[in-house]
């Protein structure tokens, strides 16, 4: 984290890293990642993911590194956040209920 932020305020880019527009620059980071796979079958896609790993390992850096200033600017503790969203999923996703499926839980059986 230190390296993101001292890479930013380098540059004076804390000014343009409201949530408003970190959480832009997630989605539209993560549509370039998306557009590594356009047009391309399911089937196709670990084939891609192989040919194109320096290009995808770019495009994730830079979702990640969105979100962890997006953290920071809201004060969110990502380990915290995984770990509640971890154990929320847990009840709404029961393994005896969930195991090989990709149901939404309300469709659970």
């Amino acid at each position: 984290m230190k390296k993101v932020l001292d890479f930013r305020d380098k540059r004076d880019w804390q000014q343009f890293h409201d949530p408003k527009n970190l959480a832009e620059a997630i989605s539209i980071e993560a549509a370039e990642l998306q557009e590594v796979f356009l047009w391309s079958k399911v089937v196709e896609s670990r084939r891609i993911a192989v040919e194109k790993k320096e290009k995808i390992s770019e495009e994730l850096a830079d979702i990640l590194i969105f979100c962890l200033l997006f953290a920071h600017e809201t004060g969110i503790d990502i380990e915290d956040a995984i770990l509640a969203k971890i154990k929320r999923n847990d009840k709404k996703y029961p393994v005896e209920k969930s195991k090989g499926s990709s149901k939404k839980y309300k469709d659970l059986k």
